[in-house]
Order: C-alpha cells, then sequence, then structure tokens
C-alpha cells in the first residue's frame, strides 16, 4: 500500500482530506498538526509535528518514509502575515525548504498548497500559466515555496486554490459562509466588499482534486477551485438565502472603506480547465457547497444535541 503523509492535519482542508482519503484501501495514512489531534476518530495514525523543526521533520519522514506528502501547513492570515512577516517566511518558505530536504532521500511525491494570492489581481482570473505579481507579504511567501518546490529535484505538483469554506467539527478558524451566517443570526450589520471577485471553493472539492492529483501522480501545477465567479457580497446574499435568514443587515462596501494592514487583490479566481480535462476534476456549484454545509452543520447540531 502507499503511504500518504498530510501536514496541516487540523486544519479545515486537512480534516477534509483526512476523512477522504482514510476511507481509501489503497492507501495508509499519517496525519500531522501541530498540538493535540483535532480529528474525529477513523484509519489513520496521527502524530504532532512542527513544520518548522528541521528535527521533528527528518524524524517523522525517515521514520514513516512516505510515497506522497500532502503539504497544507501554512500561515495563512493574510494581515498576521504583514505584521509578522518572521514568522510567515519561517511557517510558509523555510517550512517547504525542511520538508523537501527531509524528502529528498526517499524521492517523495511532493504536493504543495498554493493561493490565488500570488497574484496582484489586476487581471483575473487566471489559468496556471499567468504570471504571478504577489502584493502582500503572505503572497510572496507563497510564490518563494512554489518555487522551491519547483526546484526541489523531486516528484511534484502545486495546486492553487481560492477562499476555501466548509465546516467540521472541531475547527480553530472560521470563514466566510460561517461569518455571514453567525452575523445574521445574531442580527449583526455587516459590510461586506462587493469590489473584489473570487472563485471561492468548498473544501470538500479542493480535498478531492489534491486526491486526485495523487491518483493520477499528476504532476505541475494546478488550479482547484470553485467555478462560480462571485463578490464576497453576493456571496454572503446567498448565504443569507440558503439559511432562510434576513439579509437587510448586509451592506455593500467597496475595499477602500476597509483598513487592513495587507493588500488585498481585486480580482482574482481560477479557470480550471486544466483540472477538468486532466483530472476529471467536477467542483459543487456555491450554491452545492452551500447546501452542502446545511446539511452537516445541521448534522452536527442534531450530535451536540444527543450527547
Amino acid at each position: 500500500m502507499k503511504k500518504i503523509l498530510i501536514t496541516g492535519a487540523n486544519g479545515l482542508l486537512g480534516q477534509k482530506l483526512v476523512k477522504l482519503i482514510a476511507e481509501k484501501e489503497a492507501y495508509t495514512l499519517m496525519a500531522t498538526s501541530r498540538g493535540k489531534c483535532r480529528l474525529p476518530k477513523g484509519n489513520y495514525t496521527f502524530t504532532s509535528l512542527d513544520v518548522t523543526s528541521p528535527d521533528e521533520i527528518q524524524k517523522i519522514i525517515s521514520q514513516y518514509q512516505p510515497d506522497y506528502l500532502i503539504h497544507t501547513a501554512a500561515m495563512t492570515q493574510v494581515d498576521a502575515c504583514e505584521q509578522r512577516s518572521a514568522d510567515c517566511w519561517q511557517q510558509n518558505v523555510k517550512a517547504v525548504t525542511y520538508l523537501t530536504e527531509a524528502c529528498k532521500q526517499y524521492n517523495v511525491f511532493f504536493l504543495h498548497l498554493s493561493t490565488d494570492f500570488i497574484f496582484d489581481g489586476e487581471a483575473g482570473p487566471y489559468d496556471e500559466e499567468a504570471t504571478p505579481a504577489p502584493i502582500s507579504h503572505y503572497g510572496e511567501s507563497k510564490l518563494a515555496s512554489e518555487q522551491i518546490v519547483k526546484e526541489s529535484g523531486l516528484p511534484w505538483a502545486i495546486v492553487r486554490t481560492v477562499l476555501v469554506y466548509g465546516i467540521v467539527p472541531d475547527m480553530s478558524r472560521s470563514n466566510i459562509i460561517l461569518w455571514v451566517k453567525k452575523s445574521l443570526e445574531e442580527n449583526k450589520t455587516i459590510k461586506v466588499v462587493n469590489d473584489q471577485w473570487r472563485t471561492p471553493t468548498l473544501a470538500e472539492d479542493l480535498a478531492l482534486g489534491c486526491y486526485l492529483i495523487i491518483e493520477r501522480n499528476a504532476q505541475g501545477v494546478f488550479n482547484i477551485a470553485g467555478k462560480d465567479f462571485l463578490t464576497p457580497y453576493e456571496m454572503a446574499l446567498k448565504t443569507a438565502q440558503c439559511f432562510a435568514l434576513d439579509a437587510t443587515p448586509i451592506q455593500k462596501a467597496d475595499a477602500s472603506t476597509f483598513k487592513q494592514p495587507a493588500k488585498r487583490p481585486p480580482k482574482t479566481g481560477f479557470i480550471i480547465d486544466k483540472a477538468i480535462k486532466q483530472l476529471g476534476y467536477q467542483p459543487h456549484s456555491f450554491e452545492e457547497g452551500l447546501n452542502l454545509m446545511k446539511a452537516q452543520i445541521a448534522s452536527l447540531e442534531a450530535s451536540l444535541s444527543l450527547k
């Protein structure tokens, strides 16, 4: 059986990947993350791993000797990356150097997660051949890490994605859908930008895209994202509609009204034709993704009420 190691397994994507791959009989799975395991029980092994520690990485890679490594761990809070640039570089760039170096001894297939924020957002949506031009420290760090992967000498794939949303039982961070839902339930007025565009990505779709790459040993850069090109304001309205909430508190705002440490690219989003043709990737529509989340939230609430 082929062995897969996942970093950042406690995160939203990490948890979806573990759930998906643990059900596949062709693979054995090592889930790693900093701190204690927050994953539901399943057919995998968990070990704590700090990806900024070369010694920890070397120890775990040499013990487990994976065939594939899916690297999801990263510092992704864009403003925090701007304000704590040294931490950002350590977690997003140095960690990739340490991981790829440790993987060389075993010729591990390295699947790396990247972002639309490597682009300036002047000409989105982008295909895989577009020229990166990051405008934030986060974007710069992710572009630098892509380059390390490309020059590693390992078999590699880079998955670029956009604005991931979803729900798992134990979440460390919110996302736009959960934020809008919670705010409207509490009848809070929220300002949501209507002059930025994205292709929001359901976490299940992103996990499946990664899995399809592993299954096909597909190398190169792949855009794995949703198929709907929307503003956050439109996403908020659709969220209100899906959860039958009053949309009146949702106010349009342009990006200039938000004073944020890091610049955001105005128009990104991804063209996903390559993933559709080469991987058989077929993402949910945004409405389908919302309805799936709605069912998952209802199931979680039901299970909590039974405890």
